[in-house]
């Protein structure tokens, strides 16, 4: 290693001592391919420190969870048990990089705090059952600050949950008046869990989106968002007609602005990204359909892109936005690549607010949790306000169906939506009307699990039992970089697992925890693991939380391992009341 590649390396070691020393890393090098030639942590608007620290908690994320997360442990069983195994999964990644957040969060400015605004996990989606939904997630309201402050903070997100007549503009006007700066964030620490659990070596990794101001979000909220994304230059074609491109303009529109941005583009190289399988037909088959009759190409699984490896459509909906732009083959024949469809909320915000970085255009329409109809049909429903007179009626006029069960789950969507500060009622949301400056600024981190065929990053790569090498993407506006970590486990290989396994996860498969000296520090891991993993049984009653041992679902957690969790907190309070004060069981 020469001078410049060990100083890169100290720099780098100092700047994320405090991740690398809770994961039990060593730092060994350090690779960087940056697409400008300063660094983008001088165009991030957060620290350097913080910039980097960030990258190294992805890193980090990525590599606990391909070791420690049972990849592969799913392929060929039973849903039961691949469940369990997307679960076990999603607890490792929760539980990683909140971990990592607490450390690198230490080093903010006295003054700010970063609160996780969206995150994905916690509510089924359409076709889900309840213990599919219920995953580990670090979701709304989670806060990472100093102590002092994280306190302030969490008073005010209490009283947003709890208080209908405080509203978001409130919240944020509390925080500013004693001084506080909030950082948003909207996370999906494990995506592509499905394909991890099945060990599929293309697809899974760790998402950070960090914003410079709280998401206009109010509430957990978990839904689907309609999604349209091009490339920018196509909406300026559109624009130079004074037509309007977005996600309810007709496709045939949307091809002939394509053709004029790029004059002599084949229709079979417009390349349209959507989910896709026969679960989705009913959603999706009239876009297909659309889009079929107009000669462009539907990407379907295993097409190559210019990466040279192979998508997949069954899910991943945030990865592909990095692809959509154009581009010129070896024939120099042009190509151009873009996403249609729609998304999970946390998933298309995270690619909405990419539009800058990527000089793409994205509009985006609300959906219900559950939709069973066309998207055209649930942007129109959602649209709709369950108080006026007639919902009813206007509902099966669209659905062509009498149904008042479902008349009900939507009025629920609508007005779950609408608690949360979800815009409503406009003809499509872009990443600006979830963000109340704006000026605002966002920094991406991604970290690869395994390889991602848009961006042709690599997973993780295993250089021997105790040696690694993992890659970190990096975006925000005008700045984008690449950084390849190879690292080595201080503790081995067999003893690295307990760093990055939760402390209840160790209690519920037979850890002798009563055998272990108990730290202070177990208190707040333990606070923050019962909201990663189990949020739905927990009552927030002031500092106090009480855990419902009855709301959570024996699909989620057998009575067994329910009986173990009790187990377990009931000992820590007994021996510890002084540091598990806050805890009550139910």
């Amino acid at each position: 290693m020469d001078v410049d590649s060990r100083q890169l390396v100290a720099q780098w070691a100092y700047d994320t001592h405090a991740v690398l020393a809770r994961f039990h890393l060593w730092l060994e090098a350090v690779e960087i391919e940056r697409a400008q030639p300063d660094e983008v942590s001088s165009r991030a608007f957060t620290p350097r420190g913080i910039t980097r620290s960030l990258a190294m908690t992805a890193a980090a994320t990525a590599l606990g969870t391909r070791l420690f997360g049972h990849f592969g442990d799913g392929r060929g069983a039973d849903k039961a048990t691949t469940n369990q195994v997307k679960k076990a999964a999603d607890a490792v990644s929760a539980y990683a990089l909140s971990e990592g957040l607490w450390h690198l969060t230490r080093a903010l400015p006295e003054n700010h705090a970063v609160m996780v605004s969206l995150g994905e996990g916690l509510m089924p989606k359409a076709g889900e059952t309840p213990e599919m939904g219920a995953n580990p997630l670090l979701g709304f309201g989670r806060v990472y600050a100093r102590p002092e402050v994280a306190r302030i903070v969490d008073d005010a997100v209490r009283r947003l949950l709890n208080d209908r007549a405080w509203h978001f503009d409130e919240f944020r006007a509390r925080l500013r008046a004693r001084g506080i700066t909030v950082w948003g964030a909207a996370v999906d620490t494990l995506e592509n869990t499905s394909r991890f659990a099945d060990g599929q070596a293309i697809g899974p990794m760790t998402v950070l989106h960090l914003f410079d101001t709280p998401l206009r979000v109010t509430r957990p909220y978990e839904a689907y968002m309609g999604c349209l994304t091009v490339p920018r230059a196509v909406v300026a074609a559109a624009s130079e007609r004074s037509e309007l491109l977005d996600f309810r303009t007709p496709r045939a529109q949307v091809l002939a602005a394509i053709e004029r941005a790029y004059p002599g583009v084949a229709r079979a190289n417009v390349h349209v990204w959507t989910l896709r399988g026969a679960s989705r037909a009913t959603r999706l088959g009239p876009l297909w359909a659309e889009w079929a009759a107009l000669g462009v190409h539907l990407v379907e699984d295993g097409w190559r892109a210019p990466s040279g490896l192979p998508v997949f459509v069954d899910s991943g909906t945030y990865a592909p936005t990095f692809l959509v732009g154009a581009w010129r083959d070896a024939a120099d024949a042009t190509h151009v690549f873009l996403c249609d469809g729609y998304a999970a909320s946390a998933e298309a915000v995270q690619a909405a607010s990419l539009a800058e970085v990527l000089d793409v255009d994205a509009t985006m329409a609300p959906f219900s949790a559950t939709f069973d109809q066309p998207i055209d049909r649930e942007d129109r429903l959602m649209r709709l306000a369950p108080a006026a007179p007639g919902f009813a009626a206007a509902v099966a006029a669209i659905t062509g169906r009498d149904d008042p069960a479902a008349v009900a789950r939507l009025a629920g969507s609508i007005e779950l939506a609408a608690s949360a500060e979800i815009p409503l009622g406009r003809r499509v949301i872009r990443a600006d009307d979830l963000l109340p400056d704006k000026g605002w600024r966002v920094l991406a981190t991604t970290g690869y699990i395994g390889d991602d065929p848009y961006t042709g990053a690599p997973g993780v790569e295993r250089l021997a039992d105790d040696r690694y090498r993992v890659t970190t993407g990096l975006a925000t506006r005008d700045a984008r970089a690449r950084v390849r970590f190879t690292v080595r486990l201080l503790d081995g290989l067999d003893r690295a697992r307990d760093v990055w396994s939760p402390l209840l996860v160790r209690c519920l498969t037979g850890t002798a925890y009563q055998d272990r000296p108990a730290k202070i520090s177990y208190s707040g891991r333990i606070r923050n693991e019962l909201q990663t993993m189990f949020s739905t049984a927990l009552e927030h009653d002031g500092t106090h939380i009480r855990v419902c041992f009855d709301r959570i679902d024996a699909r989620v957690l057998p009575p067994g391992g329910k009986d173990a969790l009790r187990r377990a907190l009931a000992w820590y309070c007994e021996r510890h009341p002084a540091w598990f004060g806050w805890l009550e069981l139910a």
